[in-house]
């Protein structure tokens, strides 16, 4: 039984990560104490559960599919 209130919400994001890179990925979810699985379809799978989880899965996944430029450019927006 759920408490009062309690809302439950699933959203589902798709990201393309290079096959050979699912492992590292998932590896480095997983030091942030994310949890992350490949499926028997091969996808990369993470559950994310608040927006720091989200905000961590989503800078890890940029190091993969991000262009140098786009990185370059999130880090001048960091800094300033």
């Amino acid at each position: 039984m759920r408490p009062s209130g309690y809302q439950s919400t699933i959203e589902s994001l798709i990201v393309r990560v290079c096959p050979g890179d699912h492992r590292q990925v998932q590896r480095r979810l997983q030091e942030l104490s994310l949890k992350a699985w490949c499926s028997s379809d091969g996808q990369l799978r993470v559950e994310i559960n608040n927006d720091l989880e989200a905000a961590q899965a989503y800078s890890v996944l940029q190091q993969f599919v991000a262009s140098r430029t786009e990185l370059v450019e999130w880090l001048e927006q960091c800094w300033s």
